[in-house]
């Protein structure tokens, strides 16, 4: 990896830039393989969305991480080197694969200057289950960005990741390079301006299979009362259809307007599925060394009065069922970030985590990194959480594969990036939804699908009834983004 330092604060110096990308071509030449020159701008702050939407194309990879209310968003557009994995093993073989992808690449940074989201980062999804899963997605996919964006609070980033290799033109390249950061820039002037978009219209869709639900419920409540296992996540999936396609970016703006307190993310394969979402639930963050991951389990509805969500949030603390919910998730994490050697840290009691029509119990937990644990290490280490499989883990598992009845693909499972400095954010797939684009995959009666993904914890205690009215809240606020 090689590392060389432009002296301007806006588009890098066109002389200091081509010398380093022939320096990038010589490389390559001596090496014999290409090489991936990582270029770093720092651009006024834009909305992604807006780029997304001019940029953005069915047939690519993509992803999309916004965090309104840490005010930061990341998106990545089409993919200059990528990789698509199989197997159990599929953590250590993504490492890998980033890890060799490093070794040839060269990066350009601004001078004495931080600038956040700059440097190579590389976008990773995982599916639930590693085997045996039919799913539109791999069991994991990584790519390296051509394009990316980010904005955190009011500085915004632009870092294209182009292949250069000994026959590539540097001049074309580098012009090319100009125009289209000159077009990023100027996104949100664009006449597509996202208020401009107008939704598909949609078949409503069918109710879920309320019964076939609590029966799986009560059943799990039998093995639970026989010591079987302690905990399971029940999942549901409602698919409703379009005669249009639907708008990925709408769904994702409509989703930001209304849940500014959770992640909104979107993953797409490059063949027209997209995988977006509200998601309340960190799996790690890492940012210098310092690990943050999150025990959320425990649900309560939000008052329709202050004092009526008051007395919901306190019902909550006070119920034994939802803390020990709670209880499973926070030892598990604990346990599994000790056996990697780290000291994990939180408070002693949950605390309320209110969202827009949610409220969970929730304990933040942080660990300094004091060795050189991967982020895809923790990240094997904790998936799944039972906050979406169960206790103990393997059975949990196995007993969901025997009572859902569709493909789990990304529900439920790590998404995220990395960057070449070990930095990383990971979210956990929930309140989700999988949409299909693809003309190639429209069904018999020439209409798309979305299939809207949602769960309950089950444990001693749990009523059916109000674990089937959980998961219908959640479905509720997924619908809405759609429409």
């Amino acid at each position: 990896m090689a590392y060389l330092s432009s002296h301007t604060d806006r588009l890098p110096d066109h002389k200091e830039l081509y010398q380093f990308l022939v320096a990038c071509q010589q490389a390559s030449l001596e090496k014999g393989c290409t090489q991936i020159a990582s270029i770093s701008v720092p651009i006024p702050r834009v909305d992604p969305l807006a780029v997304l939407q001019i940029l953005g194309g069915t047939q690519s990879f993509q992803f999309y991480l916004e965090k309104r209310k840490e005010n930061e968003a990341i998106l990545a557009i089409d993919a200059t080197i990528y990789a698509e994995l199989e197997g159990i093993n599929r953590f250590q073989h993504a490492k890998t694969v980033i890890h060799n992808y490093l070794k040839d690449t060269w990066i350009w940074l601004q001078q004495n200057q931080t600038i956040s989201f700059s440097g190579p980062h590389f976008f990773c999804f995982f599916t639930f289950f590693a085997l045996n899963q039919p799913s539109p997605f791999r069991a994991a996919t990584i790519f390296l960005p051509r394009w990316q964006v980010a904005f955190r609070e009011n500085s915004g980033t632009v870092v294209a990741n182009v292949q250069v290799d000994p026959h590539v033109n540097i001049k074309r390249l580098l012009q090319d390079l100009y125009n289209q950061i000159a077009e990023i820039k100027f996104s949100e002037h664009k006449p597509s301006s996202l208020t401009r978009i107008n939704c598909s219209p949609f078949i409503p869709p069918k109710s879920i299979n309320t019964e076939a639900f609590k029966s799986a419920v009560v059943a799990a409540l039998n093995f639970i009362d026989a010591n079987e296992f302690s905990k399971i996540v029940l999942a549901n999936a409602v698919d409703i259809f379009s005669h249009q396609p639907f708008n990925l970016v709408h769904s994702l703006d409509n989703l930001r307007q209304r849940h500014p307190d959770c992640y909104i993310f979107c993953a797409s394969n490059g063949k027209g599925q997209n995988f977006l979402g509200a998601s309340p639930e960190r799996l790690i963050s890492i940012r210098d060394h310092l690990l943050v991951t999150d025990a959320l389990a425990g649900s309560a509805p939000r008052g329709r009065t202050a004092s009526e969500d008051a007395e919901f949030g306190d019902r909550l603390l006070g119920s034994e069922k939802e803390q020990r919910e709670h209880q499973f998730v926070l030892d598990f994490i604990t346990q599994r970030l000790s056996e990697l050697g780290l000291i994990p840290q939180y408070l002693p009691a949950p605390q309320l985590l209110k969202l827009s029509n949610i409220q969970h119990l929730w304990t933040p937990i942080q660990a300094q990194l004091f060795t050189n644990v991967h982020p895809l290490d923790i990240v094997a280490q904790l998936h799944p959480t039972p906050a979406v499989a169960g206790v103990p883990t393997q059975i949990a598992q196995e007993q969901i594969r025997r009572y859902e009845t569709f493909d789990r693909s990304l529900y439920a499972a790590p998404l995220g990036w990395i960057d070449y400095q070990g930095n990383c954010e990971f979210i956990v797939g929930i309140r989700s939804a999988l949409i299909d684009s693809n003309p190639s995959s429209l069904n018999h009666d020439n209409t798309y699908r979305a299939r809207l993904y949602a769960g309950a914890g089950i444990v001693a205690g749990s009523d059916p009834d109000k674990e089937l009215a959980e998961i219908q809240l959640k479905l509720q606020a997924l619908l809405k983004a759609l429409l």
